[in-house]
């Protein structure tokens, strides 16, 4: 009985749906730290398993070991496929994927921080050779990355821009999910009481940082209107960051020439299957990540020549389908703004 209500169970978890608890506060108000939630893997279709060797009901690191020993083995590893669904990923779907910046992990910091952005910011050797600060190094399949829940944003095919913290497609503005949060400065009265106000409102405890009644918050545009208007309230103004902000190359695609910022970014294209896109020296960073890490192909520019499986190439067409995710918590959530596009075999189901 035992044995078979675990294959039942590895069945219905791998193709019906499966149980999640959000980790992390980038979808509030939509969805709170803590909550469990119930994630279909029919509505997409559901995925084959990619490494079938694993430890059952786990998934990247085993139970009990501190997330130091992985729960797979790398011996086997089937192709990419996904049986029929009811449907496909629609904008503002909320989505659970596998990270895409998660190919290479630091057990020191697991999702926390991205590989990749530890190695741009201290240097590959420093990152590799310093396993007290950094741990050990991992690299993980597909389906074994960590989980991460977003609201699909950007389709296949469509031309994205964020400008002054309002989303365009195809150049034309989207509605905002009704949950939409972002950071405003606000300086409460000497007299006032902001925990009492704020805990009223509903704004999270873990946002609330106050340092002489001053607080940087994420509220949506119906808390700002009610802070805007309680006499308790001696400022309240919005954080806007501008273009050309991110000096430091934290933000997607991380090169030079993109001076974007999280609320001033693109445009982008959103690659979609059996599309060819033109590609040049300007526009390479944006779809190397996809052309070399996602469609498994080599990539390298000699005296100003694109080679790809070394050929010249002045055009790449794609394999597949790309998706670009946003957090609701726009000033508190790591998505694609940070490492771009989610492709279609890291689509995990529908929240």
């Amino acid at each position: 009985a035992i044995v078979f209500a675990l294959i039942a169970a590895v069945i219905i978890r791998a193709n019906i749906f499966e149980l999640y608890n959000i980790p992390s506060s980038s979808m509030e108000k939509s969805l709170m730290v803590g909550d469990y939630l119930m994630v279909s893997k029919i509505d997409y279709g559901p995925r084959v398993m990619m490494t079938p060797l694993s430890f059952p009901l786990v998934h990247n690191v085993m139970p009990l070991s501190n997330g130091q020993v992985e729960s797979y083995l790398n011996w086997l590893q089937l192709p990419y496929h996904r049986f029929p669904g009811f449907g496909q990923v629609e904008r503002y779907d909320a989505v659970v994927f596998n990270y895409p910046d998660g190919d290479t992990m630091c057990t020191a910091f697991q999702s926390n921080r991205s590989y990749h952005d530890l190695v741009r910011e201290f240097g590959r050797e420093q990152v590799w050779n310093n396993p007290t600060r950094f741990g050990k190094i991992v690299a993980r399949p597909v389906d074994k990355k960590e989980n991460f829940i977003k609201r699909c944003i950007g389709l296949p095919g469509e031309d994205l821009q964020i400008v002054d913290q309002q989303v365009l497609i195809n150049g034309k503005a989207v509605e905002n999910p009704e949950h939409l949060q972002f950071t405003y400065g606000v300086l409460f009265n000497q007299m006032a009481n902001p925990h009492s106000i704020l805990s009223e409102m509903g704004v999270s405890e873990e946002d609330w940082n106050t340092y002489y009644n001053y607080g940087v918050l994420p509220l949506t545009s119906q808390m700002y209107f009610c802070l805007k208007n309680n006499p308790a309230v001696a400022l309240i103004e919005p954080i806007v960051h501008p273009e050309g902000e991110d000096t430091n190359l934290t933000l997607f695609p991380h090169a030079k020439g993109y001076n974007w910022s999280v609320d001033n970014f693109g445009p982008v294209h959103i690659p979609s299957k059996g599309e060819t896109l033109l590609l040049d020296e300007h526009n390479l960073p944006l779809y190397r990540r996809v052309i070399v890490n996602f469609e498994h192909n080599t990539l390298e520019v000699k005296d100003g020549i694109i080679l790809i499986n070394g050929q010249p190439a002045d055009s790449y067409t794609f394999k597949m389908d790309y998706y670009w995710m946003m957090g609701d918590n726009r000033h508190n959530s790591a998505d694609s703004r940070y490492w771009g596009f989610v492709p279609e075999d890291h689509v995990v189901g529908r929240a």
